[in-house]
């Protein structure tokens, strides 16, 4: 063997800067980096050492020989050049991976057969004796890549992947490779912060590579000392001694490395599905002292506030399809972006993205970005300090578009006499629920039901937003004088909220007939960021009759919050799920909400986001009533708000609330877990509950409860019981 050979050590695209430090660093006589790789020379123990402690690469390759060839014909003579006795014996194994291209060759399969015919024809025995093909395993891996004429024949010491380190035999959805994540926690400077005794935590750790490759950098401990097969296995000019070596070194490295005192490394993961899988993970890597992992969402992630230590949050969040519409990953940057500013104020953020327009939806600016690619898909890394200085304040994006600033409040116009009547008692309200709505700390609540027979509307106070529905004038109400009226209304309420003109929205309520209650009455898309209890909630003023949100129910949302914690919680006819939100925030095991709207689903996925909640909570896109004949789940809290009629094309039958409220009763009954409790409410004015269900369970008419100060004038907006087992 020559006392210097050529290595080509390729990588992902991207980290080749990065790999060429890392070959130089162990100990190339020369190095060159180029595209998705990097030359290099050196001896044989250089190729070892880059198979054992290269935490960048993808593969070892030995550079045989390099040759001009025009066709198939001049490849095979080529090849066969080679004294291949010399690396395989003529009974043992091979495979080719061919890549390139060359006159004559269509395809990768044809180079690849031109290849293997010349080496089996070269090693063939008189006997007849010859190698045979084994694409999995083969004791020789041989590389050919053919570019402008000229051919790259190379042996491939690594066999399988170098990132395929050994420990992750379970992963989760949408893993990055381990030889990426090493790039990433390079790129975010962790090999330093290590070496100073800095933290590092995941929130969305997935099946925990981020938090694995940390600790093999801060224990020393070569990424793949764990392997157990390689391409030099059985290659004729191995040098065991040599590697037994190596192997030695490195454990010893890496015993020294694992008596140190541990790091501080944590993940957290929001499906409890993972856990296990990862700590199996984090064992095999023989990191379990090191790294420790818990259930939790992203709402509640909190570095160790008892240690006063800072370091390294890095992060992963879903780009693609992992969390279903692409619209509710707003959201959840969003969330992530306030989570860290509240709790990881003095960390250092890397958060690697395929989709980094996202990233600035997180209210920090990074002061680093880095290039990278995840496969095909171009990604960044965003290095964020995160120092208040460095935080982003004012509107949300959600509500205010990027760089717009809050109109500024309209002169004030002299309000007519009927104007100034309305003024008068929008005052009065707002003196009395204003008060009242802050000690509760409740940003959105109704200010006004019709108070005055003569201004016939509903106003609802959304965070600086004034939210008004007309009801449909009575007959003997000339509709010149109810337009005057609305006038009145939409000049007062200006003045009085202090919000500019721009900032109240008005709708018609009228009886909705078909599928007019379901239509789209204006196309902004915009939402808006409401505050209720502990959870954020979206609302849209402008594109629907409703808003998203039934603030008439916020009472019972109140209530699921504070007793779904450890429980199975399902929610029927679910609309934009902020109950769900309530529960998850709440503490509940699991959620499952179901609906036949994909709009109102799509808009209770980007509720949850908001509130950093994982796709462990299901939505499920169905009709109630053929959902719950098939469903075979036990719940031990059930909210049930259905509509008064439905007649959509994609259900099977018309619902009525009165006609079918005791078959939907009994069949969600039938799924109420012992000890469980279910919330039946419905918004029908003249509806009577069956008086046989109290007679099969023990049933509360709770609604007075359920009811808010605001609402209050209004009695009959809505009925709730709860419903148990007798």
């Amino acid at each position: 063997m020559r006392d210097t050979l050529e290595f080509f050590i390729t990588c992902p695209k991207g980290i080749e800067g990065l790999l060429l430090d890392e070959v130089r660093a162990l100990g190339a006589e020369s190095a060159k980096e180029t595209v998705a790789g990097v030359y290099a020379s050196g001896s044989m123990e250089l190729g070892y050492r880059l198979c054992l402690w290269s935490r960048l690469a993808n593969r070892v390759l030995l550079i045989l020989q390099r040759f001009p060839a025009g066709d198939a014909q001049a490849l095979y003579d080529g090849v066969a050049r080679v004294d291949w006795a010399d690396h395989l014996a003529s009974n043992g194994t091979l495979a080719v991976d061919y890549s390139g291209s060359l006159p004559g060759i269509d395809n990768t399969h044809f180079g690849a057969l031109r290849v293997k015919d010349a080496i089996v024809d070269r090693l063939r025995t008189p006997s007849g004796e010859r190698p045979s093909v084994d694409k999995s395993n083969p004791q020789l891996r041989v590389n050919v890549h053919c570019r402008n004429g000229e051919v790259q024949l190379a042996l491939d010491l690594s066999g399988n992947s170098l990132h395929q380190r050994g420990y992750r035999l379970q992963q989760g959805a949408a893993p990055l490779k381990e030889n990426l994540a090493a790039a990433v926690l390079i790129r975010a400077n962790w090999p330093a912060m290590a070496a100073q005794g800095a933290a590092l935590a995941d929130p969305m750790c997935g099946s925990g590579t981020f938090l694995v490759e940390a600790g093999l950098m801060a224990a020393d401990i070569a990424p793949n000392l764990q392997r157990q097969h390689w391409g030099f296995s059985h290659w004729l000019q191995h040098v065991p001694a040599m590697w037994q070596r190596l192997l030695d070194e490195a454990r010893q490295r890496a015993e020294a490395g694992l008596a140190r005192p541990p790091l501080w490394i944590r993940g957290y993961e929001a499906d409890p599905r993972l856990l296990q899988p990862l700590r199996n993970n984090i064992q095999r890597a023989g990191l379990s002292e090191w790294i420790k992992v818990y259930q939790g969402e992203l709402a509640t992630f909190a570095p160790n506030p008892d240690r006063g230590q800072n370091g390294l949050i890095i992060c992963n969040p879903p780009y693609g399809e992992r969390l279903g519409e692409a619209a509710s990953l707003v959201y959840l940057y969003q969330k992530l972006g306030e989570v860290l500013r509240r709790e990881c104020t003095g960390w250092q953020a890397g958060i690697f993205t395929g989709n980094p327009e996202l990233g600035r939806r997180m209210g920090i600016r990074s002061h680093k970005q880095y290039s990278l690619f995840n496969g095909a898909l171009p990604c960044k890394l965003l290095m964020m300090d995160l120092q208040p200085e460095r935080y982003i304040t004012g509107a949300a994006p959600a509500e205010l578009g990027d760089g717009e600033a809050a109109p500024a409040v309209q002169a004030e116009a002299r309000l007519s006499e009927s104007a100034q009547m309305f003024a008068n008692r929008l005052k009065k309200n707002l003196k009395t629920l204003g008060k009242w709505a802050r000690q509760q700390n409740i940003s959105c609540y109704r200010l006004y039901d019709a108070d005055m027979p003569e201004f016939a509307v509903a106003v609802d106070l959304y965070d600086g937003w004034a939210h008004v529905q007309e009801y449909a004038a009575p007959a003997s109400v000339s509709e010149d004088k109810a337009q005057a009226r609305l006038q009145d209304v939409l000049v007062a309420l200006p003045q009085v909220l202090g919000i500019p003109a721009e900032r109240v929205v008005l709708k018609q309520r009228q009886r909705q007939t078909g599928k007019q209650q379901y239509e789209r009455m204006d196309r902004q898309g915009e939402f808006l960021t409401v505050q209720e209890g502990q959870v954020k909630l979206l609302v849209n003023l402008t594109d629907y009759l409703d808003t998203g949100l039934f603030l008439d129910h916020r009472p019972i949302r109140l209530r699921i919050a504070e007793e779904a914690r450890g429980k199975r919680f399902l929610n029927l006819f679910c609309y934009t799920a902020s109950a769900t939100v309530h529960a998850a925030v709440g503490g509940a095991r699991r959620t499952t909400s179901v609906d036949l709207s994909k709009t109102y689903l799509d808009w209770a996925r980007r509720n949850l986001s908001l509130n950093g909640l994982s796709d462990l909570h299901q939505l499920v896109q169905a009709d109630v009533m053929s959902w719950l004949a098939d469903d075979k789940g036990e719940y031990e809290l059930i909210f049930i708000d259905p509509p008064t009629f439905s007649n959509s094309k994609r259900m099977d039958d018309v619902f009525d609330v009165q006609r079918d409220h005791v078959q939907l009763l009994d069949m969600a009954m039938a799924r109420l877990a012992p000890g469980g409790v279910l919330y039946f409410s419905n918004n029908f004015r003249r509806f009577k509950l069956d008086a046989g269900l109290e007679e099969k369970y023990r049933v509360e008419d709770i609604s007075a409860q359920t009811l808010d100060r605001d609402f209050q004038r209004n009695t009959r907006i809505h009925r709730t019981w709860r419903i148990t087992r007798g």
